[in-house]
């Protein structure tokens, strides 16, 4: 299997993370995304949709990093993505819930306009933006907090599922404009829980250096 992949894209970490875990044979391929490798001719000729992370094994081409977590999780047996179709559904719901309302609400309008995206915005635009996610990230973290999240480790239960690592990544976006979280002690709990575990720092560490330098460089301009 090959994973064309860059530690600095949000989708690809929770597949990273989910092979760090369970020690997955898998060919890492770099697709350096501030070089614009992935809109190279022969990236392009694999996954026309010049994103990452992408999944080839065997005559299996996949993209879509929850599509991918759940193709591995079936394919290893892992217990992060439980066969119950119960449980199943629990999983997948969260999966939609993380890709859908905390990415729109937290995501892209409180963390990407601190990336300098949209590229190419207006100001006032970035602004807008940023006062939007203020006014409405809190609902969607308040249930992350105090629903998904209240008296148990996971946002499934009482073990890991690939809803984990996929809302993580998400989550760990707010350290780029410094978000606080202290108002949400459920969440910081959830969040030392995953980053204590053996395949953080080998999946994370690359995504935490270059957001410093990045943070580095606009004090300095």
């Amino acid at each position: 299997m090959k994973l064309y992949c860059d530690p600095i894209s949000t989708t690809s970490r929770p597949v990273l993370m989910f092979i760090a875990e369970h020690g997955l044979d898998v060919e890492i391929v770099h697709v350096d995304l501030m070089a614009g490798g992935n809109q190279a001719p022969d990236y392009l000729a694999l996954n026309p949709n010049g994103i990452v992370p992408f999944l080839v094994d065997g005559d299996l081409k996949l993209g879509e990093s929850a599509a991918i977590l759940k193709y591995l999780a079936r394919k290893t047996g892992s217990a992060a993505y439980p066969s119950d179709p119960r449980a199943q559904a629990k999983v997948d719901e969260a999966l939609s819930w993380f890709s859908t309302q905390f990415h729109e609400y937290f995501c892209l309008f409180v963390c990407y306009p601190h990336m300098g995206v949209p590229h190419g915005a207006p100001p006032e635009l970035m602004q807008a933006m940023t006062a939007f996610g203020g006014e409405h990230a809190p609902r969607w973290l308040k249930v992350l907090d105090g629903h998904m999240l209240a008296g148990r480790p996971y946002v499934c239960g009482e073990e890991i599922t690939i809803a984990d690592h996929l809302g993580l990544a998400f989550v760990l976006l707010g350290d780029l404009p410094g978000y606080d979280f202290s108002p949400y002690p459920n969440l910081q709990a959830w969040i030392a829980r995953l980053k204590a575990r053996p395949s953080f720092e080998p999946t994370y560490g690359t995504f935490y250096t270059v957001m410093a330098a990045f943070k580095a460089q606009q004090q300095a301009a």
